[in-house]
């Protein structure tokens, strides 16, 4: 274990973040699509990414805790600290350029979630008025089999939202 452990680490860490990201785009299209009969798929495969997500951070932070002890800097040094502390030699780049990595993919994940949540709240919002024009009573049949319905209203839904 050490620093190729954690470089190790952070590169699978990285692959992480960019199917997390490819996952939440997939959410987005469908989303878009109007083909919700997919989302909850979509939806379990973007917490599935987000489950390995958690455990891979879970060893990163274990493994930088190896590291700093044997450069000597704080256990729960950040990844930016390990670059500034590293010893002379190619790790300070590599830190720093896994960190710059790390980075953007967050902001663009942030940035994409952000959307779908907004998508999912207009999709929300336009079910809840669809439902509320319609009529509460759904007409029930009496003794003599004739309707008890007090509007002779039809209302068409499209089915695929």
């Amino acid at each position: 274990m050490g620093v190729d452990e954690l470089s190790a680490l952070l590169w699978k860490e990285r692959e992480l973040l960019e199917l997390l990201l490819f996952k939440l785009e997939e959410e987005q299209l469908i989303l878009t699509s109007g083909k919700t009969r997919w989302l909850q798929h979509a939806t379990r495969e973007v917490e599935q990414v987000l489950e390995r997500l958690r455990a891979a951070g879970l060893a990163r932070t274990v493994e930088v805790g190896t590291v700093a002890a044997e450069w000597g800097t704080p256990e729960d040094a950040t990844l930016r600290q390990l670059a500034g502390d590293a010893p002379p030699g190619p790790w300070s780049i590599i830190f720093e350029a896994h960190l710059k990595a790390m980075s953007e993919l967050t902001t663009q994940i942030r940035e994409l979630r952000e959307t779908n949540e907004q998508y999912l709240r207009a999709a929300s919002r336009s079910t809840q008025e669809t439902l509320a024009t319609l009529e509460s009573d759904a007409g029930t049949y009496g003794a003599h089999g004739t309707s008890k319905a007090t509007s002779d209203a039809w209302h068409m839904l499209d089915k695929d939202l």
